[in-house]
């Protein structure tokens, strides 16, 4: 399985529009090869680079199997969203305090149709028990008012 988007390449600069300084929308992801047996897809988007903890900056799931990309801006029908570290069920673009920081997507292929997730910690549990497969793409960006 394999990440691709529309909007940045691999370990490639997230452009303003998809982050904080911009429209806050989440970029265009798409993969190919999902496995024949996946019944649902779960992506995470994770900032490793931040202080102190790895900050989520969105959670989806229940991401339909006959679904192969998500639009700008968009969740696909059906999906639903948990809550990320700024405690919110949506997608909140990179804002690094300070330098450049990598934007982690993982997206699973998972054996079910539908799992529950709260959080961070729902999203990994839930993952560990259904994953068939994970594909990533890292994505980075530095704030124009950061040193």
């Amino acid at each position: 399985m394999k990440l691709i988007s529309d909007d940045f390449e691999n370990n490639s600069m997230i452009p303003e529009e998809c982050t904080c300084e911009g429209k806050n929308v989440s970029p265009h992801i798409k993969w190919l090869d999902a496995p024949e047996n996946t019944k649902s897809f779960a992506l995470i988007v994770e900032d490793p680079d931040a202080p102190l903890i790895t900050w989520v900056h969105w959670i989806l799931y229940n991401i339909p199997s006959n679904v192969n990309e998500i639009k700008k801006g968009s969740i696909p029908q059906g999906a639903k969203q948990g809550k990320n570290s700024f405690r919110v069920k949506e997608y909140r673009g990179p804002c690094p305090p300070f330098g450049i920081h990598r934007y982690f997507f993982r997206l699973y292929a998972l054996d079910t149709e539908s799992i529950e997730v709260r959080n961070k910690r729902d999203f990994y549990k839930q993952v560990k028990k259904h994953s068939i497969k994970e594909a990533v793409i890292v994505g980075r960006y530095r704030k124009s008012t950061n040193i």
